[in-house]
């Protein structure tokens, strides 16, 4: 497999992996427009442009932009994140032209038909009450609100329905002129494709826009802070995050083979603590996340009411036994589920050119596989435990769902962690 990246006169990228055998191929625009590139009178609309994407352009209707993918037997979607916004494909070999125009078309002509507009933001009002209705989603949205407020990068993906229900053409229109320009977008393919052939397309259709979009963005601050809401749930909702470092710092490795074995499946601490010996809950796990210069080592667990008091004090005890005690061999399982899991996802176009994409946001470029899995290997044991006992210092932040009025507050357990 080769990877390759060109870089067009306007600042447009197009990065692919060829892979031999497959008669299929991944391919699509990654903006580095999402919601934290957003004003707070804009929360949500890096969303709703996605949305909007699909419903209509200057030479499609909503219909023919369904139609010319599935005709041919292939799949389109989008989604929105923190930090980017994707549009992408999987289709055919023979179809990757198609699919590229598509999606050029999608991006770069969408109409914003005021009646589409209407029944999107429907859509996505309705999308918002149901995230609303999940505790385990929403609680999520609350932990990032905790961790960074008053900041872009805290705000919901989704927005409030008060702001959703405001926007117009003006304001998506705007978005666009502000944020899409070539310099911020990628376009990234894998499977059954060639570069010079995708290279030469891709002039076509995004070598005629002019760079200059706004690369300002808030820089982020995790202060930390509690949301509890209590509501007569069933379960009690348990989050607690710290400060991590982000993707371009060297210490994400650690962070990640420390979120691995604390919480990361049935053989971790978490698992085995608290949901095998003592039975305290049906679902805990603990994950890294990170954005370009911070990060967040989250933990996840519901409970009932009567208990999550206990889950909480052993979550925050386990943590601190973690720097005294990981073992090697804890270690060593963690190293083999992070390459085990990079590796076999992987294998899949859609999965490769998802990672092209987002190692050229981050990095400018794309590292070879040996590169990571050299990095994993080269985290110790005493660098896991060394990353367990910053936890004890590091900001913090809380949020807690349902019946969690006998929760312990965030003061205590960092009272705790660093006793």
């Amino acid at each position: 497999m080769s990877t390759e990246l060109h870089t067009l006169s306007n600042g447009f990228r197009i990065v692919t992996e060829h892979m031999p055998g497959l008669q299929s191929a991944s391919i699509g625009v990654w903006v580095s427009a999402g919601g934290r590139h957003e004003r707070l009178e804009q929360n949500g609309i890096a969303h709703f442009l996605e949305h909007m994407a699909f419903k209509g352009t200057k030479r499609r209707s909503a219909l023919q932009i369904a139609e010319a993918i599935e005709d041919v037997g292939g799949y389109i979607n989008a989604y929105t994140s923190k930090e980017l916004t994707a549009y992408y494909a999987r289709v055919l070999a023979a179809d990757v032209p198609l699919a590229m125009d598509v999606i050029g078309d999608i991006v770069l002509n969408g109409l914003f038909d005021p009646g589409e507009i209407e029944v999107e933001r429907g859509v996505i009002l309705q999308e918002i009450g149901q995230a609303l209705d999940t505790p385990d989603d929403v609680i999520f949205d609350w932990l990032q609100e905790a961790a960074f407020p008053d900041q872009a990068i805290g705000r919901t993906i989704l927005g409030p329905a008060e702001r959703v229900s405001g926007f117009g053409r003006d304001d998506l229109s705007g978005f666009v002129r502000e944020h899409y320009g070539p310099e911020r977008m990628i376009l990234s393919a894998a499977g059954g494709v060639d570069h010079a052939t995708i290279v030469r397309a891709a002039e076509k259709l995004f070598g005629h826009l002019t760079p200059g979009a706004s690369d300002s963005v808030q820089k982020a601050s995790f202060t930390g802070g509690e949301r509890r809401e209590v509501k007569a749930l069933e379960q009690a909702h348990f989050t607690l995050a710290l400060e991590g470092p982000g993707y371009r710092d060297p210490a994400i490795y650690t962070s990640q083979i420390f979120a691995t074995a604390f919480g990361g499946g049935m053989s971790s601490r978490l698992f085995q603590e608290i949901r095998e010996k003592r039975g305290l809950c049906y679902t805990i796990y603990a994950q890294a996340g990170a954005f370009s210069e911070t990060g967040m080592t989250t933990i996840y667990a519901g409970t009932s009411a009567d208990q999550i008091g206990e889950l909480a004090t052993i979550t925050v005890d386990e943590m601190k036994r973690a720097a005294d005690d990981m073992s090697e061999d804890e270690v060593a399982r963690a190293r083999a589920q992070m390459k085990a899991g990079m590796l076999m996802g992987l294998e899949s176009p859609s999965s490769r050119a998802e990672r092209l994409a987002r190692m050229v946001a981050i990095w400018g470029r794309v590292p070879k596989l040996d590169e990571i899995v050299a990095q994993i290997d080269a985290v110790t044991t005493a660098d896991v435990r060394d990353f367990a006992g910053t936890m004890a210092q590091a900001n913090a932040a809380l949020a807690l769902y349902g019946p969690v009025k006998q929760a312990p507050r965030l003061a205590e357990l960092r009272d705790r962690l660093a006793a």
